[in-house]
């Protein structure tokens, strides 16, 4: 049984980005069930194919976008990482497998519609990691990397030439030496210049800061009233909020940790933990009694449940707490999960 007309046409708007959020809620379903869903398979195997056996590429230049599929193929040789696309919830364990439909819907898939137009404008690759998930991604100039949860990496094509990049989320990066083509990443307040460096940037819009990390090489950062650009050097986080900078030493494996499926506190306050905790288990965390925040918690995990990171937290400190399950929505979509945290 293939995709009906009318799905198809709702995966084009949500690759294009002018599905609603309805259809987008629904798009990001079918991706959900993962193998399981052969019909969306057929749909991206058909149009594949049917750009492949039109003159459209003609004269294209297409090496640096198979490079990059092929390489989401051959996820699990990724050198930096054994389980670079393991899954944090049990929502998205099925989808880990084929990875690779949401990448060829938003790369590859994308920058041959893009190419179809013939508008005259570079065509724009999209990466795009769904909540509860970490996708791994290789740039057309050997970049590498991983998006954390509900993160977008977007980039132009050709990219070797104008390296620059633009994210909305978490990213960690171990960019590519290029002297004449510096690496450029657009975070938000911020504008990072790289060379050949590691690092990890945080730039989600609903937080009130932007954060880099810096593991190896330097970055040249510029910002708001900052405009000449500073340096960091390695081992520092660079913290951008209300206009302001602060600049501390730091323990950068803290920070890149999630890439390896971590889940690392280090004296972080218990505002801090809800933060991470929503972002890793898409789920919201609230905090009943403000007297949490006289607590600090010290801990690693690797791809607890988050039942089972709860306890230990109540065991380490006087807290309680309270899980509501997901609820079905009057749209069809689920509601998140919902913990609540007390003081005993």
């Amino acid at each position: 049984m293939k995709l009906s007309k009318e799905d198809g046409e709702k995966i084009l708007n949500y690759v294009n980005g002018i599905a609603g959020e309805t259809d987008s809620g629904e798009v990001r379903g079918m991706f959900s069930a993962g193998e399981d869903n052969e019909q969306l398979k057929s749909f991206i195997a058909d149009d594949w194919n049917g750009f492949m056996n039109s003159d459209i590429t003609t004269g294209k230049e297409l090496r640096p976008l198979l490079d990059s599929i092929h390489h989401q193929i051959r996820l699990d040789e990724f050198k930096h990482n054994k389980t670079f696309v393991r899954k944090l919830s049990g929502f998205y364990a099925r989808a880990a497998a084929v990875i690779l439909i949401p990448l060829l819907l938003g790369t590859g898939f994308l920058l041959l519609r893009g190419m179809a137009g013939d508008t005259g404008k570079d065509a724009v690759a999209s990466i795009y990691a769904p909540a509860g998930s970490r996708v791994a991604f290789s740039l057309p100039d050997g970049t590498e990397g991983m998006l954390n949860s509900g993160s977008t990496l977007s980039y132009s094509m050709p990219f070797e030439k104008k390296r620059n990049v633009a994210l909305i989320g978490e990213a960690w990066f171990d960019v590519t030496p290029d002297v004449k083509h510096p690496f450029r990443v657009d975070a938000g307040k911020l504008d990072l210049t790289v060379l050949g460096t590691s690092f990890n940037v945080n730039a989600y819009p609903d937080e009130n800061y932007t954060e880099v990390v810096l593991e190896t090489g330097s970055i040249l950062v510029n910002c708001g009233q900052y405009k000449e650009g500073m340096v960091m050097q390695p081992s520092e986080r660079l913290v951008y909020r209300n206009t302001q900078i602060t600049r501390t030493n730091t323990d950068p494996s803290k920070y890149s940790s999630w890439t390896e499926g971590k889940l690392v506190f280090r004296s972080d306050s218990m505002s801090e933990v809800a933060r991470r905790l929503e972002r890793w288990y898409n789920v919201k965390v609230e905090l009943i009694d403000s007297d949490l925040e006289n607590y600090s918690f010290r801990a690693t995990f690797e791809d607890d449940p988050l039942e089972e990171v709860l306890k230990f937290l109540s065991m380490t400190s006087p807290l309680r707490y309270e899980i509501t399950p997901r609820e079905i929505m009057a749209d069809s979509t689920y509601s998140k999960s919902t913990v609540k945290i007390y003081l005993k």
